[in-house]
């Protein structure tokens, strides 16, 4: 009976590396449960969502807790928030079915401009109000330049409740544009200058603003969008 003679070019189920390190050739597979790439949003099918965010209302549509959320004011799917804005905070929050749009929302290298009115306790001095404009360093780092000026009250709706106000101090309406989005990062700019936050509304973000929305309201807009 003749013996079989092993041949050196046929493929053992293991393999060296020049490292000298075997791995199993099944490794080479390509990996089961890829992500799924979804399909580009036709231009005619892509929305936005322009939604003034009343005071104490959640930027998600679900919470455990039964707090106020985005599902008792807008009844419209599959759209999802382009960045947050915190629940003690009021004003403009974008909503939309695009991610294009909505990395370049929210993205940080994308530099998107939004500005706030914002009531503070005090009257900020001119020397204040340049140190915000050329940046103040905060825990986490040094803050951009921003746009800061002072402004008369703005035409806007009574919040509820009402910003709780010492008689005896008097407040300042500042508008403040930011292109970066530290966390609650407009009530410590004021809080560092000595001028704590009383009221925040989000007037604008990029192209978008809160003009002829109500609080608690919305509009949509459809087709191609811009930031």
């Amino acid at each position: 009976m003749k013996n079989k003679s092993s041949n050196k070019n046929t493929p053992d189920s293991t393999a060296k590396r020049n490292t000298g390190r075997t791995y199993s050739r099944g490794a080479l597979k390509k990996p089961a449960g890829k992500r799924e790439i979804k399909p580009q949003i036709a231009s005619k099918d892509r929305k936005i969502v322009l939604f003034n965010k009343p005071f104490d209302v959640l930027c998600q549509f679900t919470d455990d807790d039964n707090r106020q959320t985005l599902a008792q004011f807008i009844p419209i799917k599959e759209v999802y928030a382009a960045g947050r804005l915190d629940r003690d905070s009021e004003g403009l929050l974008l909503l939309t079915n695009c991610g294009k749009l909505q990395n370049t929302l929210t993205s940080p290298n994308k530099k998107t401009n939004k500005t706030y009115w914002v009531q503070v306790e005090g009257e900020p001095t001119r020397e204040s109000i340049n140190a915000l404009c050329k940046g103040v360093e905060l825990k986490d780092g040094l803050t951009l330049p921003a746009n800061v000026k002072i402004i008369d009250e703005p035409d806007i709706w009574p919040r509820n409740p009402p910003v709780r106000e010492r008689k005896s101090i008097p407040t300042t309406w500042l508008s403040i544009t930011i292109n970066e989005g530290k966390n609650r990062q407009v009530r410590r700019m004021t809080a560092h200058i000595g001028h704590p936050t009383l009221r925040l509304i989000r007037y604008s973000i990029g192209n978008y603003t809160l003009d002829d929305i109500n609080s608690g309201d919305y509009n949509v807009i459809k087709g191609a969008l811009d930031a």
